[in-house]
């Protein structure tokens, strides 16, 4: 088994499994949903079943099938809007005023782009797939910005007839393209620069996107410089800075310290010309798993907002009006996803110390291709019995998907009711944000749909791939291939 996956054996509390990680604890109640970790809308049911937002989750398997997504529309909406609301009351009164994007990677969809629209976000983009969608969703150009490190000569030709309202430069290369192609378009093309600011996050090495040996940003050192040159040409306007340090961020330092030294950055630049805002990105993160405590957003905004006047009084210059770009913690929280199970296996592990311990295995009928955070990440997510209630004992599980790979994990370790069987629901929380988004179609399966919830009614957001959508890509099939079975 690959480093990653193994727990330490230690010492664990009376009741829990020995393979069990040491910080993992046995349920009191094995059916509570965790108000931490689920949506806002998500309960059990008079019979025990979970429903999300007035929905029982057996009616929505078997209307939409397995693995399926679920959204709570009204959950992502007030978390948009409790963002924006919180951005803006701690700069406010520091004069300066605020604009928050919707981080689209995290998750996107037409009517997801909509809902943010209508809750005061603006729209983060980092591709030619992302920019079309979101402009086909009725996003105003204005109200995007486009990101990416290796943007193609095609995509900014695109953005920039777009009237997109801001592009992120991420290389001397992209200065002169965006340039060449807002001269083209007959535009001034506004633009930000990503700044690496060196500040090292507490998060995964691959979600760490601001130290120095990595693809994003440009070194503080050679930012005046590449703001010169930004500033030679007619073509494009220069903004201001750009810095993102990660995500899944919990600790609210790393973003205070990055506010600290790009707003010296920023002032220095002021000599040169005007600067009008500054962009902090966004990267905090959420808990997915009950004992998991993130920096909530209003005290993230009310620290960064201390820290950015703190500087600005000290250099002597007026505070910007700020940008910044969250995504997990408006649309992660209000995911739920919901497989069934397939089989269940026991499986007998020799201890450390001696002896063996027994860990339950659960297969369901997803996996790695509609969450593959696990594998890439060694995420961690908890999960609960979705279909019915259950009196029964505890048992260490590991939630497994059904890909020939045997990191094929989608919750590493938890406790469900020992009875969970073949037929049963589970379903796993916090998972609207960088599943779906990473999904692929390894083994030739298909995504799951995904749809939104809401007073008790439920829409399809993104519908499933069938089998006959998968091969009709294939060009080396002459005959029409369909679902249907024999």
């Amino acid at each position: 088994m690959p480093e990653a996956l193994r727990e330490p054996q230690a010492a664990h509390s009376t009741g829990a499994n020995p393979l069990a990680p040491i910080d993992l604890e046995v349920p009191s109640d094995l059916n509570e949903l965790d108000s931490h970790v689920w949506s806002k809308n998500a309960r059990r049911g008079a019979d025990g079943a979970l429903t999300i937002a007035g929905l029982d989750a057996r009616a929505l398997a078997e209307q939409f099938g397995t693995p399926l997504y679920v959204v709570d529309e009204a959950d992502a909406r007030s978390r948009a809007a409790d963002t924006v609301a919180a951005f803006a009351d701690a700069f406010e009164p520091l004069g300066a005023s605020t604009k928050v994007y919707y981080a689209g990677k995290a998750f996107l969809s037409a009517d997801v782009v909509r809902w943010m629209l209508e809750e005061g976000c603006a729209i983060d983009v980092c591709s030619e797939g992302e920019l079309a969608l979101a402009l086909a969703a009725g996003a105003p150009a204005a109200l995007i910005g486009f990101h990416g490190n290796n943007k193609s000569t095609r995509e900014i030709g695109i953005a920039v007839a777009a009237g997109v309202g801001a592009i992120v430069l991420d290389s001397a290369q992209e200065l002169e393209r965006v340039a060449a192609a807002a001269a083209s378009a007959g535009r001034r093309q506004a633009v930000r620069l990503r700044v690496n600011s060196g500040v090292h996050a507490s998060t995964h090495e691959f979600l760490a996107t601001s130290r120095e040996d990595q693809k994003f940003g440009i070194p503080l050192d050679e930012v005046d410089a590449f703001v010169a040159r930004i500033r030679e040409h007619e073509s494009v306007e220069f903004l201001g800075l750009h810095s993102h340090i990660g995500s899944q961020i919990f600790d609210a330092d790393g973003f205070g310290e990055a506010a600290d030294r790009l707003v010296e950055v920023h002032a220095r630049l002021l000599a040169g010309g005007p600067v009008p805002e500054l962009n902090l990105g966004g990267g905090y993160g959420i808990a997915y798993l009950p004992r998991e405590t993130p920096t909530d957003i209003r005290t993230m905004a009310s620290h960064i907002a201390t820290h950015v006047a703190d500087a600005c009084a000290r250099l002597g210059v007026a505070v910007p009006n700020m940008a910044f770009e969250p995504g997990r913690t408006i649309i992660g929280p209000s995911g739920t996803a919901l497989y069934e199970v397939g089989t269940t296996k026991t499986v007998r592990v020799p201890l450390d110390e001696g002896g063996s311990a027994e860990r339950l295995y659960v297969s369901v009928d997803g996996g790695m291709s509609d969450n593959v955070r696990a594998a890439l990440y060694e995420a961690e997510y908890c999960v609960r019995l979705a279909s019915r209630a259950s009196a029964a004992d505890p048992a260490l599980v590991r939630v497994v998907g059904k890909h020939c790979e045997s990191g094929d994990i989608v919750v590493l370790a938890d406790y469900l009711p020992s009875d969970v069987a073949p037929g049963d629901l589970v379903a796993v929380p916090a998972t609207g944000a960088y599943c779906w988004s990473l999904s692929s179609n390894y083994n030739m399966i298909g995504r799951p749909a995904v749809v939104a919830v809401r007073d008790g009614e439920a829409r399809t957001l993104i519908r499933a791939e069938s089998v006959t959508d998968l091969l009709a890509r294939d060009a080396g099939l002459s005959a029409a291939v369909t679902d249907e079975r024999p």
